[in-house]
C-alpha cells in the first residue's frame, strides 16, 4: 500500500509532520481529517511513487492532438464536478473513464497520476503541454492560488467555447463556396479535356482561320490536357517559396504583415486577432494571474508576429512603469517591411505568370492560320498583366502600410479599463464588439460570395460558347 508523506495543523494550531498509508490520496485525506488534523500538505514518498509509477495504466495509441471541442466539453464537466464538491481527483477519473480513448485521455490518465505523486492539478497539466496550453495551465494555476478553481474553470470554459464556436462559424460559412468552385473548376477542365479538343479537330480539318478568342480557349485546352501538372506546379512553387522565406524571422513578420493588409480577408484575420487576444488577456486578468504574466500568455495566442511584437513592447514598457495603451498606441502601426513588399508582388505577378505559361506551353503545338501571331499577341499580354499586377500591388501595399492594425477604440477602452481598475471588463466589451463584427463580416462575405461564383461561372461558360461558335458562324457564312 502506497505511503503518504502529510503535513497538517491540530486544533492548536501546531504543525504536525508524519507519515500514513493508504490506497490513495483521498482515502489518506480522509484518514487525517478523521485524527482531527487540517491537512496543508500531502505527496507520496518517493518510493511508493516509483512503486506506483511502475504500475501505471497502458496508454492506448494515439494519432494526432486533442480536438478543441473536446477539452471544451471536459472543462465544462469539470467545472460542474467541482462545483458540486468533487474531489479533483475523483473528478478527474470519472471524466477520464468517460473519454474515449485519444490524447486528451491519455494526457487525463497521465495527471491523475501526477496528482496521485502529490502534485498540483496545474503542475500536472504543464506536463502534457500538447493537449492544456500554457493560458489553460495559468488559468487553472490562478484558481488554485485564489481557491476558486470552479469559477476559474468556468470562465476557461466558457472561453474556450465561445472561440471554438467563433471557429465554427467562420468554417461553416466557407464550406459552400469551396464546394461550388472544386464542383465549377471540375465541370470546367470536363469541358476543357473532352469537348474542346473534338472542335479543335474539326477547325483543322477545315483549315480555318481562328479568331483570338478561339486560338486563345485551344491554347488553354492544350494546356489543361498536356500541361495539368503545372497548374499545381506554379501554385505549389509560390507556396514553397512562401514557407520557406517564413522560416526566418523576418520573413515571417513580413508575410503577417502582408496577409494583415490582403482586401477583405486581412481585415477578418485582424479582427479575429483582435477578438481573441482582448479575450484572453481579459479572462487571464479576471482570473488573478499578473499582468506581466498575462501578457505574455497573450502574445503567444496571438498567432501573428506583428501581434506578438506589439504586446512584446508593450510587456518591456510596463516592465518600465508605463501603462498599456500608450505603448499599445504607438506600436500598432506595421511600417515598411521588404518581405511584406516581396509577397505583394508574387501576388500581383501570379496571373500574369500563369499567362505567360499557357502561351509558352502552347505556343509549342500551336497549329492553325494567325496562332503564331496569336501566341505571341498572348506573350505580350502575359508579361504586361505580370508587370501592371506587380507595381498596382505595390501601391496598393504603400497606401495601407501606414494604417493602424489596433483601432483606437481598443486603446481608449483599455485606457478607461487601466484609470477604473475594469480592465478585464473592458477589454471583454472589445472582445464582443468585435466578435459581432467578425460574424456579420462573415455572413456579407457568405452572401457575396456566392453573386460572385455565379458571375464567374457565367464568363467562363460565355467565352467558351462564344469562342466556339465564333468560327462555326463564319463557317456557315460561307457555305451559305
Amino acid at each position: 500500500m502506497p505511503t503518504y508523506q502529510f503535513e497538517a495543523m491540530d486544533a492548536t494550531g501546531q504543525t504536525i509532520k508524519d507519515v500514513i498509508e493508504a490506497a490513495n490520496e483521498e482515502e489518506a485525506q480522509t484518514t487525517i481529517r478523521q485524527m482531527g488534523y487540517f491537512v496543508t500538505k500531502i505527496q507520496m514518498k518517493n518510493g511508493a511513487a516509483a512503486k506506483s509509477a511502475a504500475h501505471k495504466k497502458k496508454r492506448p495509441f494515439a494519432l494526432g492532438g486533442a480536438k478543441t471541442k473536446h477539452i471544451c466539453a471536459f472543462t465544462r464537466q469539470l467545472s460542474i464536478l467541482q462545483d458540486a464538491g468533487l474531489p479533483i481527483l475523483r473528478s478527474l477519473k470519472i471524466l477520464e473513464s468517460n473519454n474515449k480513448p485519444g490524447k486528451l485521455k491519455n494526457a487525463l490518465m497521465d495527471v491523475c497520476d501526477e496528482i496521485e505523486t502529490g502534485s498540483t492539478l496545474s503542475e500536472a497539466m504543464s506536463k502534457c503541454p500538447k493537449v492544456f496550453s500554457r493560458l489553460y495551465v495559468n488559468m487553472i494555476k490562478a484558481g488554485e492560488a485564489g481557491g476558486a478553481l470552479e469559477t476559474i474553470l468556468k470562465r476557461l470554459a466558457d472561453f474556450l467555447e465561445a472561440a471554438e464556436a467563433l471557429k465554427r462559424k467562420v468554417k461553416g460559412a466557407l464550406i459552400y463556396p469551396i464546394a461550388v468552385v472544386i464542383i465549377a473548376c471540375g465541370i470546367l477542365a470536363l469541358i476543357m479535356t473532352f469537348i474542346v479538343p473534338t472542335f479543335k479537330k474539326l477547325f483543322d480539318e477545315m483549315g480555318m482561320k481562328l479568331p483570338p478568342p478561339t486560338i486563345l480557349l485551344i491554347a488553354m485546352s492544350d494546356y489543361i490536357v498536356n500541361y495539368w501538372f503545372l497548374l499545381l506546379v506554379i501554385p505549389f512553387c509560390y507556396w514553397l517559396i512562401s514557407k520557406l522565406v517564413r522560416k526566418f524571422k523576418h520573413g515571417r513578420m513580413g508575410f503577417d504583415m502582408y496577409l494583415l493588409k490582403v482586401p477583405v480577408f486581412g481585415k477578418l484575420i485582424e479582427l479575429n486577432i483582435l477578438a481573441r487576444t482582448t479575450r484572453t488577456l481579459g479572462t487571464l486578468v479576471s482570473s488573478g494571474v499578473p499582468i506581466l504574466e498575462a501578457l505574455n500568455i497573450t502574445r503567444e495566442t496571438a498567432g501573428n508576429a506583428l501581434f506578438e511584437r506589439i504586446f512584446t513592447k508593450v510587456t518591456d514598457a510596463i516592465r518600465e512603469g508605463e501603462v498599456i495603451s500608450k505603448p499599445m498606441r504607438e506600436n500598432s502601426t506595421p511600417g515598411f517591411h521588404p518581405v511584406a513588399a516581396f509577397y505583394w508582388v508574387l501576388m500581383g505577378s501570379f496571373p500574369g505568370v500563369m499567362i505567360l505559361s499557357v502561351a509558352l506551353t502552347a505556343g509549342r503545338t500551336a497549329s492553325g492560320k494567325g496562332s503564331a501571331g496569336a501566341m505571341q499577341t498572348l506573350l505580350q499580354v502575359g508579361g504586361g498583366v505580370c508587370a501592371l499586377g506587380a507595381v498596382g500591388c505595390l501601391i496598393f501595399y504603400f497606401m495601407k502600410m501606414r494604417a493602424r492594425v489596433i483601432d483606437e477604440l481598443v486603446v481608449n477602452m483599455v485606457d478607461v479599463g487601466e484609470e477604473t481598475g475594469e480592465l478585464d471588463t473592458m477589454l471583454y466589451k472589445v472582445a464582443d464588439t468585435y466578435d459581432d463584427e467578425v460574424n456579420v463580416m462573415t455572413e456579407g462575405l457568405t452572401r457575396l460570395i456566392e453573386p460572385l461564383l455565379i458571375v464567374f461561372l457565367g464568363v467562363a461558360v460565355g467565352f467558351i460558347v462564344i469562342s466556339l461558335f465564333m468560327p462555326l458562324v463564319s463557317m456557315i457564312s460561307q457555305l451559305s
